[in-house]
């Protein structure tokens, strides 16, 4: 290793086996630290390119070698590859100054190297780790590995450890660290001595042209001199200098010759790693004086002076730190992450900070850094500009998508094919070909275009006629036609609620069997039920029996108990803002065939007053949860008709190719490919179920900027990126790309499900896979046919945009636990984006076009910046969303999918969602709402973060505000969005409980009334 480690804690803290504390303290001069590197069981000593584009360092992250290899990532693209031949031991990595060569030190040669790796993985395999010392094998040396060709030149061929090399700023000479003159040379008897304890006691500092001639020795002195680095402007070289025990180290300056050799530091503990800082003034350093295992940054002035400053704070160990090219970023590695393993850190750099602290008032480097900065500002920026990840353009997609005149893109409108018109034509454009049907762009599919209430709809009971809207109305997942006259029978509530393992807890109703039909008849009859749940249960039980309590599944129990229809009533005691349910125009397919009416309060009250009873007092019997026996209700009988028409309309989506893998007829495909999407529709005017609107915003565009102009804008940028770097020659892919605008995403996936239903359709020369009965269960629960044909070797991957318009805090990455490699890989990716993220492995739920796919065994993931209060409302407009983070998202994106291309290997289907695994967690069933927008970005305190509040609903009046994190809600601690769901169902209308909220520093009790839905 470049400096290499003599003590144990050190090892320790490389592996692992230090764990940092969990309470972190200030880390001077840095901010926005991120991790960037992610694989393999340790990675660390990351060095740039002179350009600041490229790092090379080492890690171990190959199961068939348990020592370090040598990688090259591009930081520009996240790109990675291995630069050593995979085989021995390898350290102490440098790219020289043009950019194509990497030096780094090697065993590779050593004819005994893979028994030795054989040899290591068997003992680890044993369960055992041997002590740990760095065994200065003398087959160590330094070779040159040509990145243009994949040669290798052995550069040093001396028996000893020749290691810790870089090259010289110019590039023309390498200095290194060797112990060969234990090995060229007869030693005293006490060298020979120190040399058996210890092989580190011979190595010295050497220097030689950069084609390996004219090697020339340094240093003299006794003890470890090493871990050299040349000074930005070649003319001086750092290193540490042991004592002769091998106990303690500090930081030596001296000439390229040897000469003027000065000590920096005089702290008296293990002080080793320096690195310039690219202005000359000072350097970077490591040093354990805060305890023996705990290692931290420190700065020293290059000329001596002064104190030394702490940059890190955080237990554990910091250390082998580098300055970027332009001096504004720092890198170093630490075991600071949360599986307490070595890896790579990258942090923005306050270098006028550091300057103060170290007292330097005066310098002559200033301007030139900045002009260096400017220079490298300026060539990322035409980069970037070239790959056309350009917040001005992505604003020009979201700009024409949300025009008054597409009218807020629904499925099956003129808005919507003008706007699937426009991405094809910018498709075309850019040199994609036809996916579509039919050699078009398009595919279009068949939706439920919602349900209306036309024709003769009646109610009659006894020789009454009641009125539609009024008196009664027809629910939209009932059966059409005329149900001759029937007795009537009263259920109670209507449900049946199987007995769970709490049965024989003393509350009975938390675990007992609770039916309503018990000793019941109601073949052949109506059935009238109340609504909702019974009014005085605890929370708890109210949180038990909520999914057993909505009107289709107390509708399907009585059709399969021989009913012919079901009257809902809401009853006195329920606090419903409306006792006639709504009617969901929205919906368009009869989920339940039996006739299913609500009907107000007062016709109930007239049907059961010949037998004598009262809706209230028969209400307040069933609210406090006791098991009644319903019963036939005397001298009545109920006819009706329901007349419900359900449309069917045409949306179409946008499919396009482009050959990627480059073969001579474009015809063929490079199967599998790689997908990126983006649903393109939005909700109109909102008159379907799905629109938040307020009162006063009914009937008004609902522009859908972020939801999903933004993800359409983003995938735009990243089709153009590919393709320009594919045209460039920067691309090499292995397999064609598809991208896609979906439609019918907001009611229902319709587009995504009908190309995925219909691939082999479009595609018939695409591989076919055969399922099995574990797939099947997966793609039934999704709606997806349960002899659907995974889709795994047609499509390599599948990326989906999502609302990616409000970026805050962090992007959150979903599908995480669709595929093994996936939480690596983003990480690695974001490298060169840097933005924060949020990884969420689920995969299997969610609400959005990628869910077709995982269903299909394709391995997705979904990028999304979160709900907010303009969810689903007109407010959702263009001039609201972060360009610039919706810019550095598709970059990402653009990134992965580039990856997906290109890599060998296409990415493995396997779900791991982990805690998040949760199949059997219901939907809310509450008919109570607090009026609260979950934020989907998950805090960093355990809660449930609100992205914002509904105008004068319950939450606004208690006092809650968007921002706050609710931790108690009634009796309910609120860790996440299930806890939250939950505690929401075990609240009743009107009754006011404790809402607890953390708001900043602060912790705020208030109180909140829950209010109807409807």
């Amino acid at each position: 290793m470049r400096t290499t480690f003599v003590f144990l804690a050190v090892f320790l803290a490389f592996q692992g086996w230090i764990r940092p504390s969990t309470t972190q303290g200030q880390d001077a001069f840095v901010t926005g630290i991120r991790q960037i590197t992610f694989e393999g069981r340790r990675s660390g000593e990351g060095y740039f390119s002179a350009d600041g584009t490229k790092m090379v360092f080492q890690s171990e992250r190959d199961p068939a070698n348990p020592f370090y290899q040598i990688f090259w990532t591009d930081l520009e693209t996240g790109d990675i590859q291995r630069v050593s031949p995979g085989h021995g031991k390898t350290t102490c990595a440098w790219i020289h100054p043009d950019g194509n060569r990497v030096m780094f030190a090697s065993t590779q040669d050593d004819p005994e190297s893979l028994q030795k790796q054989k040899a290591a993985l068997n003992l680890r395999s044993s369960g055992k780790e041997p002590r740990y010392s760095w065994d200065y094998d003398p087959n160590y040396e330094i070779y040159e590995a040509d990145l243009t060709n994949q040669e290798f030149k052995k550069l040093t061929d001396a028996k000893g450890y020749d290691a810790e090399g870089c090259y010289s700023p110019d590039g023309s000479l390498i200095v290194f660290a060797s112990n060969r003159q234990a090995f060229e040379r007869e030693l005293t008897e006490r060298e020979q001595k120190l040399f058996e304890v210890d092989k580190s006691f011979m190595m010295e500092i050497y220097v030689m042209n950069a084609d390996g001639s004219n090697v020339r020795r340094l240093t003299t002195e006794p003890g470890y001199d090493g871990g050299p680095f040349f000074s930005p402007d070649g003319k001086r070289i750092c290193f540490r200098r042991f004592d002769e025990n091998g106990l303690l180290a500090e930081i030596y300056t001296m000439n390229v010759d040897g000469s003027d050799v000065k000590r920096l530091t005089n702290i008296g503990k293990t002080s080793w790693a320096p690195f310039y800082h690219p202005t000359g003034e000072y350097l970077v350093f490591t040093t354990n004086l805060h305890g023996f295992d705990n290692f931290e940054l420190y700065l020293v002035r290059a000329d001596g002076q002064g104190e030394p400053v702490r940059v890190t704070n955080t237990d554990g160990f910091d250390g082998l730190a580098s300055f970027l090219p332009d001096g504004n970023q720092i890198a170093w590695t630490s075991n600071r992450n949360e599986a307490n393993q070595s890896q790579i850190y990258m942090a923005q750099w306050d270098h006028q900070a550091a300057r103060k602290a170290l007292g330097i008032t005066d310098s002559t480097t200033d301007s030139s850094l900045a002009t260096a900065d400017d220079q490298q500002q300026g060539s990322r920026a035409a980069q970037e500009t070239a790959a056309d990840y350009s917040p001005t353009d992505l604003m020009r997609h979201v700009d024409y998508l949300t025009r008054k005149e597409l009218g807020g893109r629904l499925t099956g409108t003129e808005g919507e094919r003008r706007a699937t018109a426009y991405v094809a034509a910018y498709l075309e454009s850019l040199g994609f070909i036809p996916g579509g049907e039919n050699g078009t762009f398009f595919q279009n599919f068949e939706f439920p275009a919602g349900s209306s209430i036309n024709g003769e709809n009646s109610l009659k009971i006894g020789d009454t006629q009641y009125t539609l809207d009024k008196d009664f109305r027809p629910l939209s997942f009932s059966d059409n036609g005329t149900i001759e006259a029937s007795e009537i029978a009263f259920a109670g509530y209507g449900m049946q609620v199987p007995a769970s393992a709490d049965s024989k807890k003393k509350d009975s109703l938390l675990g007992d069997e609770y039916d309503s039909y018990v000793h019941l008849n109601v073949e052949g009859r109506y059935v009238m039920v109340l609504r909702d749940l019974p009014q005085d249960l605890t929370p708890e039980q109210r949180q038990r029996m909520a999914r057993y309590s909505t009107p289709q599944r107390k509708a399907i129990i009585a059709r399969d108990l021989g009913a012919k229809g079901i009257l809902f009533v809401a009853g006195p005691t329920s606090q419903v803002k409306n006792q006639l349910i709504r009617f969901s125009s929205d919906e368009s397919q009869a989920s339940v065939s039996i006739a299913a009416l609500s009907i107000t309060n007062e016709i109930a009250e007239k049907i059961l007053a010949d037998s004598g009873q009262k809706l209230g007092e028969l209400q307040k019997s069933l609210d406090d949860g006791s098991l009644q026996m319903g019963f036939m209700i005397e001298k009545q009988n109920v006819s009706a008709t329901v007349n419900i028409e359900r449309k069917r309309g045409i949306g179409r989506n946008v499919i396009a190719r482009y050959p990627m893998a480059g073969g001579d007829d474009p015809s063929k495909i490079a199967f599998p490919v790689v997908m990126v999407g983006a649903h393109i529709d939005h909700l109109g005017l909102g008159g379907g179920g799905n629109s938040l609107a307020k009162d006063d915003e009914q009937d008004q565009i609902h522009f859908g900027a972020d939801d999903n102009a933004s993800g359409v804008g983003a995938m735009l940028e990243i089709a153009q990126s590919l393709v320009a770097q594919a045209k460039s020659g920067k691309l090499s892919a292995k397999r064609d790309l598809i991208v896609a605008a979906w439609s019918g995403e907001e009611l229902g996936l319709f587009g995504s499900q009908a190309f995925v239903q219909k691939f082999h359709e479009l595609y018939p020369d695409a591989p076919r896979a055969t399922i099995d009965p574990e797939q099947a269960r997966i793609a039934a629960a999704h709606g997806v046919s349960p002899d659907a044909v995974p889709l795994t070797t047609s499509i390599a991957a599948y990326f989906n945009l999502d609302m990616v318009g409000r970026m805050r805090d962090s992007l959150i990455v979903q599908g995480i636990g669709s595929s093994p490699g996936f939480e690596a890989e983003v990480r690695r990716r974001n490298v060169p984006v840097g933005l924060e993220l949020s990884l969420d492995r689920t995969s299997t739920r969610l609400p959005t076009d990628a869910s077709a796919f995982v269903a299909r065994d394709v391995p997705i993931l979904a990028a999304f910046t979160g709900a907010h209060e303009d969810y689903h409302t007109p407010r959702d407009t263009a001039d609201k969303l972060n360009y610039e983070g919706a810019s550095k998202i598709a970059k990402l994106g653009g990134l992965i999918v580039r990856g997906w291309l290109s890599d060998d290997k296409v990415p493995e289907f396997k779900l791991d969602e982990g805690d998040n695994d949760q199949q059997d967690a219901p939907l809310s069933r509450s008919t109570a709402t607090l009026g609260t927008i979950p934020d989907y970005v998950p805090a960093k305190v355990k809660g449930l973060k609100l992205s914002g509040v509904a105008k004068g609903g319950p939450a606004e009046k208690a006092g809650v505000r968007g921002g706050d994190i609710v931790v108690k809600l009634a009796t309910k601690t609120i860790e996440g969005i299930y806890d939250y769901t939950y505690a929401i169902e075990a609240l009743k209308i009107g009754q006011e409980v404790e809402i607890v909220v953390l708001r900043g520093d602060k912790t705020v009790p208030l109180r909140i009334t829950p209010e109807s839905r409807e």
